[in-house]
């Protein structure tokens, strides 16, 4: 296996050091479409030596995997790209990938640039991935969200932490904001009394619901293994946990989108709205699954200018 060596850092006094990221070797540069900023980013591993989980078992590579995608994560970490000048929130940027790579091309640097340009200091999360053998599949994203947000609000001067993320990590945003007070993991350093709810929430073409009528199959069975039963189920569909603390949310789906019907996003406007929580939802007829920060020239293209102006108007 090939890894990629990152330089030490210090978190609340004590050094980590970013995981090696086991990749399996395909003869080229696997995050080659990865621009330098991603590779200037500060990394910040969120677990130091002991996970609380176990049992990572790194899987092969296809030859024609394409390339800025994250596999095999044995140790998750967060990405900072700094504001350029701080409006005052901070961004946790979950990237989808089905729950089984991390994209981190259009769906990870390219908006952490973006989010960076209009103000705000955005944290790529590099979660673990539920079907690379660790026990209790199901809560390592989540464990690694919350422990994310915990370690932004120790670390920045922010007063807001918003959560953002698309596709799988849309649904992994969307868990955050119903599950942020799961306890999912042993409390290891002072960054963890600190509170995991976002004060916002974008979520941009999200999975929601684990209805077979309307999932995306790929994504359920990644997270939850191929036969979950129905108490699984539940309890990983955000739309049916959202109450009147769930924090307020910004959704964004394509009509036309064949991977992930609009109804996730609907089935979680409706939960939103039933509970009195502030939401805005922007539904676009064009767009398909994946589209990132829009497709230039069409409406998709919007909806980064839109969530910023919701953001700062609250």
């Amino acid at each position: 296996m090939a890894a990629i060596d990152i330089t030490r850092r210090t978190l609340l006094g004590a050094t980590v050091a970013t995981p090696a990221l086991a990749l399996a070797q395909t003869g080229r540069d696997p995050l080659g479409p990865l621009p330098p900023s991603w590779h200037q980013a500060e990394v910040i591993d969120l677990w130091g030596s002991t996970l609380p989980e176990t049992g990572f078992a790194a899987k092969p590579v296809p030859a024609d995997a394409p390339p800025g995608f994250f596999r095999n994560v044995a140790r998750p970490t967060l990405h900072r790209f700094p504001a350029a000048k701080p409006n005052g929130t901070a961004v946790l940027l979950t990237p989808g990938g089905g729950y089984s790579i991390i994209v981190g091309t259009h769906e990870g640097t390219d908006t952490a640039e973006a989010l960076a340009a209009r103000g705000y200091t955005c944290y790529v999360l590099i979660y673990r991935l539920p079907g690379e053998g660790w026990t209790d599949r199901q809560d390592v994203p989540l464990q690694d969200a919350q422990r994310a947000i915990r370690l932004i609000r120790a670390r920045e001067a922010s007063p807001r932490v918003v959560a953002l993320g698309y596709s799988a990590g849309g649904h992994l945003a969307a868990s955050l904001t119903t599950g942020y007070a799961e306890s999912l993991y042993a409390p290891r350093d002072a960054a963890d009394r600190l509170s995991a709810r976002p004060d916002a929430a974008g979520l941009i073409y999200p999975v929601i619901t684990t209805d077979p009528a309307f999932t995306h199959a790929g994504s359920v069975a990644a997270l939850l293994g191929p036969a979950p039963d129905a108490a699984a189920l539940e309890r990983r569909s955000p739309d049916r946990h959202v109450d009147a603390k769930t924090p307020p949310c910004f959704l964004v789906h394509a009509l036309d989108d064949a991977a992930v019907p609009p109804e996730n996003s609907l089935r979680m406007l409706a939960a939103l709205r039933a509970a009195k929580v502030p939401a805005e939802a922007h539904l676009f007829q064009r767009g398909g699954h994946g589209f990132g920060l829009g497709t230039p020239g069409q409406p998709s293209a919007d909806w980064p200018e839109l969530f910023d102006r919701w953001l700062r108007a609250r």
